[in-house]
């Protein structure tokens, strides 16, 4: 199966849930390379297919920053940008809730190899109702 970028389908009933606290909860984000299989099917962090890099460690980094907002009938949530000091070569990333048993957010998908030969950042997109990287609306 195919990389695909999406909230997972098994965070978006946890939130119905109350499962997630995305404003106290410890998030990860883990970098993978093209062989990942990660969909919205994708129901926990697996260390199958992580990038193996020096300088990376295995779970990724933790994301800072967190901001919820909403407006305009969504609700969305945005992080700082993150990096590691590393030659990376990555195709994808998992967000994931560490807090609550490395449990996925949301995949995404770099559309090809992304490779670095000194820093690998992530830089997210602007906090706004149709930017940001993970977003609820009706």
């Amino acid at each position: 199966m195919s990389i695909v970028q999406t909230q997972t389908t098994s965070f978006k009933k946890e939130l119905y849930e109350a499962v997630h606290n995305l404003s106290t909860d410890t998030l990860n984000i883990a970098l993978y390379d093209g062989n990942a299989s990660l969909n919205e099917d994708t129901t926990v962090y697996s260390a199958t297919n992580e990038v193996v890099a020096s300088g990376y460690t295995a779970g990724g980094n933790t994301l800072t920053g967190v901001t919820i907002s909403s407006s305009d009938y969504t609700a969305y949530v945005n992080f700082a940008n993150t990096s590691w000091t590393a030659a990376i070569t990555a195709r994808c990333a998992l967000i994931y809730n560490v807090t609550q048993g490395n449990k996925s957010i949301a995949v995404i998908d770099f559309g090809a190899d992304k490779t670095s030969t000194t820093t690998f950042t992530i830089t997210m997109p602007a906090n706004t109702s149709t930017t940001a990287l993970i977003r609820s609306s009706n």
